[in-house]
């Protein structure tokens, strides 16, 4: 039974019922309007007068009160046979009816089922009042651009996935293959050949696993535990102090008790992520500064370096996938670690998945100032999933 019929009974059977109550009103207020008439005037004259026949007073009463009977018994009749009538009227109005009131859900409906992944860019468009079917069309449309968005997003991540994965396949490839083609190669040859698909796998395992990283951290967390931001990053600086050295880096760290609730392996990842970012895109000589602390009950981390100025408008971009602003970064040997583009990306979906909030803008001395806040651990930051968008800008 469709919702159209189901509305036009709903309709039919109101209009009955409040008709029929009306005629019932309209019955009795006849009814008890006017009454039957009494004889009792008629038995007692007034004084000095002969009172009147009595057979002809009550013949004429009786006449009366039967003539008032069919007065009524017609007004019940012709009242019932109108209500009929309008019941009929009121069953069409209200087939038509719901069927304009419904119409805005037809088109959503109709747009839902021919809507497919290369048709994403249509929208229902819906006017008229603003009620709640306009609503319900507005937010469609929202979905449908969510959507797009989202489909482009992993059509481009699996491009540019591809491409990343690829190079190193060819370069392989193409190692081997000059191995292949120097029968006089000698031992020492071959095992800097041996080293150079050394580096390229290893490469490629780093790729490996920020992609996993990534689909693990857009996933949502399956639980969650009590953590403490200024561990996680004691371990993050130890692991990257050789590195901070060897590059020339002055690293100042502030690490006061930042207590939150999440995954610690993926927080420490965020930690670390942006550590790096940090130290391979930096100037000689330019200073790495990491703060944990809480501020309004949230834990935050910040991480700040120089190097290169970041227009503010563009650091939107650094954390899409595969997106690099440019190639300038330090190190011991910057061309044997150029990055995948995949760090602040993984940095943005671990914060979604933690519910925490990433702002994100220049340096003052250059470089980029990214901050992660984490709410406060509770009983609200108890369970799975995510809340809200895990970065948001801030201007220079």
């Amino acid at each position: 039974m469709s919702i159209r019929f189901r509305l036009t009974l709903v309709y039919g059977a109101l209009f009955l019922l409040s008709g029929a109550a009306l005629l019932v009103v309209v019955y009795l207020l006849v009814r008890f309007t006017f009454p039957a008439a009494s004889t009792r005037s008629y038995l007692h004259a007034p004084a000095g007068r002969s009172p009147a026949p009595l057979p002809s007073l009550a013949s004429l009463r009786a006449q009366a009160d039967r003539q008032r009977d069919a007065d009524l018994h017609q007004l019940l009749v012709v009242s019932g046979l109108a209500l009929t009538i309008m019941l009929v009227v009121s069953i069409g109005l209200g087939w038509m009816v719901a069927g304009r009131v419904l119409r805005p859900l037809r088109t959503i409906t109709a747009t839902a089922r021919d809507l497919s992944s290369a048709t994403l860019d249509r929208r229902l468009a819906l006017g008229g009042p603003d009620d709640e079917l306009k609503e319900l069309g507005d937010t469609f449309d929202e979905l449908l651009g969510r959507l797009e968005r989202s489909f482009a997003s992993q059509r481009q991540f699996v491009a540019h996935a591809s491409h990343e994965l690829r190079t190193p396949l060819t370069l392989e490839r193409a190692l081997l293959e000059a191995a292949l083609a120097r029968p006089t190669a000698t031992a020492a040859e071959l095992r800097g050949t041996c080293r150079r698909l050394i580096a390229v796998n290893t490469g490629q395992e780093r790729l490996i696993e920020a992609l996993l990283t990534l689909a693990v951290s857009e996933r949502g967390l399956d639980h969650r535990e009590p953590l403490d931001l200024a561990e996680l990053g004691e371990h993050v600086l130890a692991d990257r102090h050789d590195q901070a050295a060897r590059a020339g880096l002055h690293v100042a760290a502030t690490l006061a008790s930042a207590p939150a609730a999440g995954d610690p392996a993926l927080a420490e990842r965020l930690i670390a992520n942006l550590a790096d970012n940090a130290l391979r895109y930096n100037t000689p000589g330019g200073q790495v500064e990491i703060v944990t602390g809480t501020e309004s009950g949230q834990a935050i981390v910040s991480v700040t370096n120089t190097g290169p100025d970041v227009p503010a408008d563009r650091i939107g971009e650094l954390f899409e996938p595969f997106r690099r602003l440019g190639a300038d970064h330090t190190g011991p040997d910057p061309a044997a670690d150029p990055g995948h583009g995949l760090g602040l990306s993984i940095v943005a979906a671990i914060a979604t998945a933690h519910g925490a909030q990433i702002t994100a803008g220049p340096g003052p001395g250059g470089g980029l100032a990214v901050t992660a806040r984490f709410p406060a651990p509770g009983p609200a930051t108890a369970g799975t999933g995510s809340a809200g968008p895990g970065w948001a800008g801030r201007g220079g």
